[in-house]
């Protein structure tokens, strides 16, 4: 009996010293596996969400934008290019805040247009409907109540100073476009302009 036990004492013995190991390294493998996975789902998830929570407060700025515009009747965004050159209203680079409207009926079709842009901007496009600064008449407001009903421009009225508005017309014969044109200086760095472009087919 005593044999017994000591000869069953190694078999005994002997487990406890050698799986140790394995399940240590198991132990290893399953943290390092653990750590690598975590690795990818912060490198995946991290931009992943940096682009969701991005895209969200773009699609949410155009919602505002959008929003904006259509309580004024304009669309955010520019004119197609067949639009810019059928009423002839060349939108300068760079520029920013552009929307537009475009009605039409049997008569006349008028394209609604406003952005804002640098001092260059704006003699670029002066020059490409032919006309420079020395067109421009202080506190002419070429464009009618009519048009600034339908786009929600202010030039009169609360906060609206004349004295900072400059407006002309660029009268052209039939069907070439006749373009109404407002700058408004209020910002010295980038003056704002609307225009109004008015064609008989």
């Amino acid at each position: 009996q005593g044999h017994r036990m000591t000869a069953s004492l190694p078999r005994q013995a002997a487990p406890p010293d050698e799986p140790p190991r394995p399940p240590e390294d198991r132990r290893h493998v399953i943290r390092r596996r653990a750590l690598t996975l975590l690795i990818i789902v912060l490198l995946i998830g991290v931009p992943a969400g940096y682009l969701v929570i991005s895209a969200n407060q773009s699609r949410d700025s155009g919602k505002d934008k959008e929003a904006k515009y259509s309580a004024t009747g304009l669309t955010a965004g520019w004119p197609s290019k067949v639009q810019r050159r059928l009423y002839q209203v060349p939108v300068p680079h760079p520029s920013n805040q552009v929307a537009y409207y475009e009605t039409n009926n049997w008569k006349t079709s008028r394209l609604y247009v406003q952005f804002q842009t640098t001092h260059a901007g704006l003699d670029q496009f002066l020059r490409q409907i032919g006309a420079d600064r020395t067109d421009l008449e202080q506190g002419d407001i070429t464009i009618s109540a009519r048009d600034q009903g339908i786009t929600g421009w202010r030039f009169k009225g609360p906060g609206a100073r004349t004295g900072r508005f400059y407006g002309m017309v660029v009268e052209k014969k039939d069907p070439t476009p006749t373009l109404d044109v407002v700058v408004n200086y209020g910002n010295p760095v980038y003056p704002f302009v609307y225009v109004v472009s008015r064609t008989v087919p």
